[in-house]
């Protein structure tokens, strides 16, 4: 028998300014009865005759399929569409391919995966464990998971400090101690694994390179060990690096002193001791091209506001070089610090950048766990510092959807965004000093 019989309609979805319209018969407290449905580059949208909700993927938490019916939990309601006939199983691997693109520039991750594949995952993250099947993807600079939930994971190779493989199985550890179990790859085992190895290696040669670059003096062993500690811009102690080489953190004092970010850093070591300031620097891509044009984007393409290709091309240029290089070329390098108030509950973060300020936070008392986290927490994000500091309020716009699902799925930076507690703007040494004093308790 036609399954779709059962089910309702079976009449293919219609073809609308390039968009594919479906029809379902919809359940839900905002639209009910027979509605059309079109898939967007950020949300869903169902209409009814004398209703239109549109989902956005920032607010979806879970979807499922079951019984020719498909299910969308949101923040706010719970959606169930059915009477799709034939067409659900297309329909909701549309909608999951759509959310999974979405989830993936909350991700920041740019490039084209270096393998596919489908099959089961398992984790353990302080204290909480999760399991499940979907599709898994390899990048350059991590591994990506993609249920069709809030469990998507974005895993960093640039942590990872353990590896097994097992019979039909890959283990990786992290050097926080979090870790993750990819099986039932199928043949995707053996290749899974061998780019994942690949992907290591390749991150921790460029850290490498970029890391005697800036202290042509360092032997490769000391280069290798000074990765381990700062790998992809990761800030570690000066007391941690003057133990591996001396002359490293020679090199990072160096280029601090001729940032704008000098006199502040000055003040750090007379309050706190310069052994006990995390520093981290991150080698910059090539960005903007002679005359302000954009690499990788036509005249043509850039003019199209509209334009899904020119969306597309911003985003990857967002990603790649930063939002600052769409407005203007920077140093070659991201210098940034972490200095602890002296008493070891609060911690300023600086960047030294032209127009950047001081952002304070809570630590707990845990000056070096919170560190950690917020290493986790900018790498996850390739240093959209802007999340860091935005109000939950801020957070929820729509032009911050992407923002916003990265917030939701990446623990290291709900736990800093959560500690925020200041913001001092860039003035007068002295007012500087007296406000960061105040917000510091130490005055």
């Amino acid at each position: 028998m036609d399954l779709s019989l059962l089910t309702g309609n079976n009449q293919p979805p219609r073809q609308q300014n390039s968009a594919i319209e479906y029809t379902a018969q919809a359940v839900s407290p905002l639209v009910s009865g027979e509605v059309k449905m079109n898939i967007g580059w950020n949300s869903l949208t169902i209409s009814a005759l004398f209703n239109v909700a549109e989902i956005a993927f920032s607010e979806i938490t879970a979807m499922k399929l079951a019984d020719y019916t498909v299910t969308i939990k949101t923040d706010g309601a719970d959606y169930a569409l059915s009477r799709m006939g034939s067409w659900c199983q297309t329909f909701y691997d549309a909608v999951c391919g759509a959310y999974s693109s979405a989830v993936l520039r909350s991700m920041f991750i740019k490039d084209a995966p270096v393998i596919t594949t489908t099959g089961n995952y398992r984790f353990a993250e302080n204290g909480m464990n999760g399991w499940g099947s979907a599709p898994i993807n390899v990048y350059g600079n991590c591994i990506a998971v993609l249920p069709p939930d809030l469990s998507a994971r974005r895993i960093p190779l640039c942590f990872v400090n353990g590896m097994e493989k097992r019979d039909f199985e890959l283990a990786l550890r992290l050097d926080s101690g979090e870790s993750y179990t990819f099986s039932k790859l199928g043949y995707d085992t053996e290749p899974f694994a061998d780019s994942v190895s690949n992907q290591i290696r390749a991150l921790h040669e460029k850290s490498a390179a970029a890391i005697r670059e800036l202290d042509t003096s360092l032997t490769a062993a000391q280069a290798s060990q000074i990765t381990g500690l700062m790998p992809q811009g990761a800030a570690a102690s000066f007391d941690q690096i003057n133990k591996i080489a001396p002359s490293f953190v020679a090199a990072l004092e160096l280029k601090l002193a001729n940032t704008r970010a000098a006199e502040y850093y000055a003040v750090y070591k007379e309050l706190c001791g310069s052994g006990n300031i995390y520093a981290g620097f991150r080698k910059n891509e090539p960005r903007a091209g002679a005359g302000g044009s954009l690499p990788g984007i036509s005249g043509n393409i850039a003019a199209a506001p509209g334009n899904p290709e020119a969306r597309d091309a911003m985003f990857n240029l967002g990603s790649a070089y930063g939002n600052e290089a769409i407005v203007n070329a920077q140093d070659p390098y991201l210098l940034w610090f972490i200095a602890p108030s002296p008493n070891g509950q609060y911690a300023a973060v600086e960047f030294a950048e032209a127009d950047a300020a001081t952002f304070i936070y809570k630590t707990g008392g845990d000056f070096h766990g919170f560190a950690r986290q917020l290493n986790r927490a900018l790498e996850a994000i390739s240093f959209r510092r802007e999340i860091i500091r935005m109000t939950d309020e801020e957070l929820r716009k729509p032009e911050n959807a992407d923002y916003y699902m990265a917030a939701k799925r990446t623990a290291p930076l709900q736990f800093v965004r959560s500690n925020i507690i200041g913001r001092i703007i860039h003035s007068s040494v002295d007012t500087w000093k007296c406000k960061l004093t105040e917000l510091w308790r130490i005055v």
